[in-house]
């Protein structure tokens, strides 16, 4: 994250130089609980869209979804894509950005949820950017997960194992788990082997 590619992004989506919001974001992405869902991550998701800028079919939309998608970030709440995409669409509606590209990018931001599989294909990149650190090498993933466990400190071992496995089952049982080939063919084998190591670790 930084303030010049942020005001690149804001000239592509033609709104005025805005850095308080970058500066709220950088905040929010710095708060003390987050120890995966950082200004971190985000610097992977953009260099991720720059190797995939183009699948994009509006790289500002999904540029923006990315900066937004983890802005609200609470461990012990399930309202938090929900809530990043209301930021972004307050923030969007402040400088009248038309309301079709709004609706774009704030179900860019609630495709993360991770509910279901996206359908729209910018919302797929998105989605596959975010789930990108599946595929990583195996030290970095290790990282990844621990890095999650900081976050959810509070909840007793047994039962983080127990929900953590049935998560990453859940991908796991994906005919797949990326739904662009490009990502597929970069990051589906890594990720399911760094998925399958990490569910026999958790039920050991």
């Amino acid at each position: 994250m930084n303030a010049q590619r942020w005001q690149r992004l804001m000239a592509d989506l033609r709104v005025p130089d805005e850095l308080p919001t970058y500066a709220a974001l950088e905040a929010a992405y710095g708060e003390l609980h987050r120890h995966y869902h950082t200004a971190r991550h985000i610097d992977h998701c953009l260099a991720e869209l720059d190797l995939a800028c183009n699948l994009a079919a509006q790289p500002a939309e999904v540029e923006a979804a990315l900066w937004f998608h983890d802005a609200i970030y609470k461990p012990s709440s399930s309202g938090n894509e929900q809530a990043s995409a209301d930021w972004a669409e307050r923030f969007l509606r402040g400088h009248s950005i038309d309301p079709e590209r709004i609706g774009r990018i704030c179900a860019h931001i609630l495709a993360t949820r991770h509910a279901a599989p996206p359908t729209s294909p910018d919302s797929q990149l998105v989605v596959d950017i975010d789930l990108a650190i599946l595929g990583t090498d195996r030290d970095t993933y290790e990282e990844f997960e621990a890095n999650v466990r900081k976050e959810y400190w509070w909840v007793p071992g047994p039962l983080f194992r127990r929900k953590r496995a049935e998560i990453l089952q859940s991908f796991l049982d994906r005919p797949c788990m990326y739904s662009t080939e490009s990502f597929r063919d970069r990051y589906e084998a890594a990720a399911r082997s760094n998925l399958a190591a990490a569910i026999t670790a958790l039920r050991s």
